[in-house]
């Protein structure tokens, strides 16, 4: 059954009658398949309005659906023999961000991600996506491996942020990251990033420091989350809409402020609707940025990498 968020509504209700027109029997099946037909175009044109014109909080919604494709779907349908290297050869392994060995289309690569898990036990398990410092040190470990072996490194990001909780601050949660942004900037691979549902804070760009930055259209990418800031400036948690716009979150914002390089285009509905189509878009755009970035030597592809970076800070997103 299809989880429907809130500003559906209406396209729940209008689904639920096309359901029951297809389990109906009225003795008339004409008269059925033309009203079904008509129902049907209908919904069609509701769901591209609907999408078409969502707010900042919406699109925060969708990004967060249950139902969207996660990092270990791209893995299964994209990357083949795909080898999972676990630990960060420091402390312990962590679950929240998966990384190993495969091939992609013909090329061998290094592929790290977070995972949010599915259902409520796999979420337990990856711990909701927010990784601890030991999953960013485990993914500096498998950059640097892609790097000694010239192997191209893609990046999945999908959490709503770094884990917060006392013992990964014990352990120099700040520090990981850092050290996760300053591997991304010395490796001399292709390193492409893409931003599946939520890129929270520095636990998203710890893993998104990439040459090529690329975005599903219905995706989020900020500093802090909506509920986050709301409560930081307004000491509340309930202005949340005002806060999603205030924050330049969406595809299309950051595309204009060129923080990302490439909007995926979703399907209709979302990536949720359609989880295959959403992951041939990624796979085709993948494979499109590493043709482009595979023209560049090493050193280019670390000197653009880190003057784009620069180039943020020094001119201003503003």
């Amino acid at each position: 059954m299809r989880n429907f968020l809130d500003f559906e509504k209406p396209i729940a209700v209008l689904e639920g009658q096309i359901e029951e027109l297809k389990r109906g029997d009225s003795g008339d099946a004409e008269t059925d398949w033309e009203e079904l037909a008509r129902l049907q175009s209908r919904l069609e044109k509701m769901i591209g309005q609907t999408y078409a014109k969502l707010t900042p909080w919406q699109t925060t919604q969708v990004a967060r659906h249950a139902d969207r494709p996660h990092m270990v779907d791209y893995v299964h349908a994209l990357v083949e023999d795909f080898t999972p290297l676990a630990g960060d050869r420091t402390f312990a392994e962590d679950r929240a961000v998966i990384g190993g060995l495969g091939r992609f289309r013909g090329r061998s690569c290094v592929i790290i991600g977070h995972e949010k898990g599915a259902d409520t036990e796999s979420r337990l398990y990856h711990n909701f996506g927010m990784a601890r410092p030991e999953g960013y040190r485990k993914a500096q470990r498998l950059m640097r491996l892609g790097n000694r072996f010239g192997l191209p490194v893609i990046t999945m990001v999908d959490t709503a942020g770094a884990y917060p909780g006392v013992d990964a601050e014990e352990r120099g949660q700040a520090e990981a990251i850092a050290g996760s942004i300053q591997t991304c900037l010395e490796i001399e691979v292709p390193l492409i990033s893409v931003i599946l549902g939520e890129g929270g804070s520095g636990g998203a760009i710890a893993l998104a420091t990439a040459n090529t930055v690329m975005m599903l259209e219905h995706a989020i990418y900020s500093v802090i989350s909506p509920e986050g800031c709301a409560s930081i400036l307004w000491r509340d948690g309930e202005p949340v809409q005002e806060a999603a716009e205030a924050l330049k979150l969406t595809a299309s914002d950051l595309l204009a402020l060129g923080v990302i390089d490439t909007i995926i285009a979703e399907p209709l509905g979302g990536a949720h609707r359609d989880r295959s189509a959403t992951i041939a878009a990624v796979g085709e755009a993948l494979e499109n940025a590493l043709e482009t970035l595979a023209t560049l030597s090493g050193p280019a592809l670390k000197a653009t990498r880190r003057e784009k970076f620069l180039a943020m800070g020094k001119n201003g997103l503003g």
